[in-house]
């Protein structure tokens, strides 16, 4: 692009009044998000008016209803969704979450960042998302099932490895893509491991998937560390324990080579440590438990507290929008790696920005899942499987390729690291839809 810094600055303004002039959108609304952020980056990009328009919506999205006979014998039925947001760079790709809260424009919004998730990895796919409205804590096993394969009877026809490959996410698992995938085999009739990821690896899952997401973050963080002169022997915490929170705290200190994990969060409890967690300890412990609540050695503190804490690093790791407007003056991190999607919603990324936080935005910092995932994709395509050190080679090459790109662009154009990666990804799409003539 080539933007000098007088060009630039005409631009930022141009584009900030371009944005003050849309209709506000409800912050809570995680696909108008998601469209801001687009939004900026095609102002500056000065993406012409149809390709903008285009970029902005899913091109296509599925909204069904699931029958599921419970173990009680009644039905009950669940509300589905999948959104394919774009494919210009190749097939969709994107998890399938299961959330008592999940609505279509969650969905929107996670397919619209993962498509700039595969774009900035410089991977040959697109972005997608699916959901299922539901508590699959209060289904039985059979039940989750039973749900599963409804959702596949459903979008068969939609899916493939050469068209859409769903994953796991918010409280879908490898046993759940397993039903799936053989569901997909049964309507079909024939073997496509490939059809879906994050599978166990008895039925064509990759070796290094389970910690994919956390590796990916960590090696950035380690690149980050080197750039900004963070000591990455210092302090961290975690909110949100799920399974990216308790990969990131065991592989912090082997990828860095120390740290201490002072504070660690879930929905049960907050706790802090100033003297450091064993990562394997509090893992284990939740691993028991279920919950970090009761966690020997530890202070019980507030959420916000957590996310205030003087550390040298904080990792965000569970659902959208914790860091606002509201909390973010109050962020001491040193950097940020956003494990969750969309934590941090973009009036807190210019607050954080101006105060020099070092924020390695989601759809880069989260990557490493649906990287390794690719890989799942392509191995099972031709059927032959990776071994765990040439995963782990290929992830750390693709990560930090990824992370370099997006610092070159933010030194370049002297924007933050959010607008820089989007930059990156927005560009990448808009070039492959405008190489196939679809604008």
């Amino acid at each position: 692009m080539g933007v000098s810094p007088s060009a630039s600055d005409q631009r930022l303004t141009t584009m900030s009044q371009a944005i003050d002039s849309r209709p506000a959108p409800s912050e809570a609304n995680p696909f108008h998000i998601a469209q801001r952020q687009f939004d900026e980056a095609a102002e500056y990009l000065d993406l012409e008016p149809a390709l903008r328009e285009l970029l902005r919506w899913p091109r296509r999205e599925y909204k069904f209803t699931i029958p599921v006979r419970m173990d009680g014998g009644g039905t009950r039925v669940f509300h589905g969704y999948r959104v394919q947001y774009n494919d210009a760079l190749g097939p969709t790709k994107g998890g399938l979450r299961w959330h008592p809260e999940e609505t279509l424009d969650t969905v929107r919004a996670l397919a619209a960042w993962m498509t700039w998730k595969t774009a900035v990895m410089d991977i040959p796919l697109g972005g997608g998302k699916g959901g299922v409205t539901c508590n699959p804590k209060e289904l039985s096993e059979g039940e989750r099932e039973r749900l599963a394969r409804g959702w596949m009877r459903v979008m068969a026809r939609e899916l493939g490895e050469h068209r859409d490959v769903p994953a796991p996410d918010v409280y879908t698992n490898p046993r759940i893509m397993a039903w799936m995938m053989d569901e997909y085999e049964v309507i079909t009739g024939r073997s496509h491991p490939a059809v879906i990821t994050g599978k166990p690896l008895v039925v064509g899952g990759s070796v290094g998937r389970d910690d994919a997401t956390a590796r990916g973050g960590v090696l950035c963080v380690r690149e980050a560390c080197r750039r900004t002169k963070v000591n990455p022997r210092g302090t961290y915490a975690i909110q949100g324990f799920g399974n990216a929170g308790q990969y990131a705290a065991l592989l912090h200190e082997d990828i860095l080579g120390g740290g201490k994990l002072v504070a660690v969060s879930d929905t049960s409890a907050a706790l802090h440590n100033p003297d450091g967690f064993d990562p394997r300890e509090t893992v284990d412990y939740k691993l028991r438990n279920g919950h970090l609540a009761g966690l020997p050695g530890s202070r019980e503190i507030s959420s916000d507290e957590l996310l205030a804490l003087d550390v040298d690093v904080l990792y965000p790791s569970a659902l959208e929008n914790v860091i606002t407007e509201t909390n973010a003056g109050d962020i001491k991190a040193r950097i940020i790696c956003e494990l969750a999607n969309g934590p941090t919603t973009p009036e807190a990324d210019e607050i954080l920005n101006r105060a020099g936080v070092h924020v390695i935005p989601d759809f880069l910092a989260n990557a490493g899942g649906v990287t390794v995932s690719y890989f799942e994709q392509v191995q099972g395509t031709y059927n032959y499987y990776w071994t765990l050190d040439k995963v782990h080679r290929e992830l750390e090459a693709n990560m930090v390729n990824a992370y370099r790109a997006v610092c070159k662009m933010h030194d370049e154009q002297q924007v933050h690291m959010r607008m820089a990666a989007y930059l990156v990804a927005v560009a990448r799409v808009a070039e492959a839809v405008k190489i196939r003539g679809w604008v």
